[in-house]
């Protein structure tokens, strides 16, 4: 149950929407958030993960859900034609048509690690790679590779470093409105689930590469997100939480 002191109240009645909050990063985020007494909004594109995901949220604290409210909204954010009719929609959702205000709003969405050597790079895989991650978070006015990249992820590097700039940009344009960016590690999710046998050591060798020789977990890192939420003088800022990969 969540307290009634300064600290650990600041996000009590919080309405939080959080994009992608289904599974991996964004459900870590929204674990946390609840348990600090906030009001979840949940967006995904899958309506099955987003009611199993609220299942398991009220599974665990039980005593919260009876008292804070869990709304599950499902939204095609890669659908860059309708973006515009979708969020506009979502956000209605998200505030009661407006009577609700929305305090928060997390972007952990993605649709997948898509890597490609250079030369097979074509427009079409860029736009898929930007559409959830960069487009839409920058419609509705989150990584290393952006500083750190690997061998057949320009793409990729390409889209944090941009998010990155959003973020500064949006501080700016939407100010007194706060915007920052987190930039994460390699985070142990159901992203790399497709791994299949190979799984296992390429954890192994991306945990190798830190230097706290582990890889990070969606509760690591949802302490970020959170702490972003709780401080109200901090805005344009790139919060890193990657193991010291940079360091190697």
């Amino acid at each position: 149950m969540s307290s009634t002191g300064k600290h650990s109240s600041k996000l009590a009645n919080q309405r939080v929407l959080i994009l992608g909050g289904s599974s991996g990063l964004g459900f870590g985020v929204a674990e946390a958030a609840f348990e600090l007494g906030a009001h979840l909004v949940l967006c995904s594109s899958n309506q099955s993960k987003l009611d199993a995901a609220v299942a398991r949220i009220k599974e665990a604290y039980p005593t919260q859900a009876e008292k804070q409210s869990i709304i599950a909204c499902a939204a095609d954010l890669s659908d860059v034609a309708n973006l515009d009719a979708t969020l506009e929609a979502l956000l209605q959702k998200a505030t009661n048509n407006g009577a609700n205000k929305l305090n928060h709003i997390v972007s952990s969405a993605g649709d997948g690690v898509v890597l490609s050597p250079l030369e097979k790079i074509n427009a079409q895989l860029i736009y898929k790679v930007m559409n959830v991650r960069l487009v839409a978070p920058a419609t509705m006015a989150n990584g290393v590779r952006g500083r750190q990249p690997l061998r057949d992820w320009s793409v990729i590097t390409t889209t944090c470093a941009a998010i990155e700039g959003l973020s500064r940009g949006l501080a700016l344009d939407l100010a007194p409105i706060r915007v920052n960016a987190v930039a994460p590690g390699v985070v142990d999710t159901e992203l790399f689930d497709s791994l299949a046998d190979e799984r296992d050591a390429a954890m192994q060798a991306l945990a190798n590469d830190t230097l706290v020789e582990t890889l990070g977990r969606p509760e690591d890192l949802a302490e970020s997100y959170v702490y972003l939420m709780k401080d109200r003088f901090v805005t344009g800022s790139v919060i890193e939480s990657n193991g010291g990969v940079l360091l190697k």
